[in-house]
């Protein structure tokens, strides 16, 4: 595939690598700020990204740059009608209105909180847990989180992912709080906490604790090039699937769609 990146940070570059060594060829490189990117294109100007990337050649775009960027872009790029497959957190609030975008103008976007395998199936098994532990009243549920300091959102959209497929199992859990408690936690929130520290790539921990023990499930992600080469796929994935119909265009996917 020509694929064009869009967010050409240190992600970017990770993501590049892994596509060059899958094979693929990256036409474009987008990013107001990296100053080897191919174009550097000021946040916001979307016409200008959408020319770009329509210049290039690309069969596909894979966008990880910054929340306050992100959803200009995709409502930029969602009209070329490319496979577009989105990496960045912090917009999940305007979901609706992207979902309503793409069906209204046939594009395909597929977003997920993190595009690592490991991490998809961690969801999967913390779901699983979390189903098990509702079914004894004595045990608790929280989850914590550790980022590099330069991570701009906090907490993370996947321990938000996290949070969401714990409540799905959960009815006990109806409410996330992502603040400091004040006073003593109500029985059916979940807190989602948080640290940044230095260079930690992601660190995500689930405990179910009662007065006899406690159990962790940890996914601790070694470097990017997990989320990079999960990106890379996604994007093969995604395309294929549009190509021979298993998935249909107009319409925002998730991670879930391609397991």
């Amino acid at each position: 595939m020509k694929m064009a990146l869009v967010g050409y940070g240190q992600m970017g570059h990770m993501i590049e690598a892994c596509a060059k060594k899958a094979g693929h060829e990256v036409v474009l490189t987008v990013d107001p700020f990296a100053a080897d990117a191919s174009v550097r294109i000021p946040a916001g100007n979307g016409a200008a990204l959408a020319a770009a990337v329509r210049e290039s050649g690309a069969d596909g775009v894979i966008e990880f740059s910054h929340p306050s960027a992100v959803v200009g872009n995709i409502t930029a790029l969602l009209p070329l009608k490319l496979p577009l497959v989105v990496g960045t957190t912090g917009w999940s609030d305007q979901e609706d209105e992207i979902r309503s975008l793409a069906a209204e103008c046939g594009g395909t976007l597929m977003t997920s909180a993190n595009f690592s395998v490991g991490v998809n199936l961690f969801y999967r098994i913390v779901e699983e847990a979390a189903r098990l532990f509702s079914r004894f009243d004595e045990y608790d549920t929280a989850i914590w989180e550790a980022h590099h300091i330069r991570k701009a959102d906090s907490p993370s959209g996947t321990a938000l992912e996290i949070a969401r497929r714990v409540m799905k199992a959960d009815p006990h859990k109806t409410e996330i709080v992502t603040d400091a408690f004040h006073e003593k936690p109500q029985a059916g929130q979940l807190h989602v906490s948080s640290t940044r520290v230095g260079s930690v790539p992601g660190t995500h921990t689930v405990f179910f604790d009662s007065a006899a023990d406690t159990i962790e499930l940890t996914h601790t992600a070694r470097s990017r090039e997990g989320f990079a080469y999960g990106a890379v796929h996604a994007l093969e994935r995604l395309s294929l699937a549009l190509e021979n119909g298993s998935l249909a265009s107009g319409v925002l996917y998730g991670m879930n769609d391609l397991f």
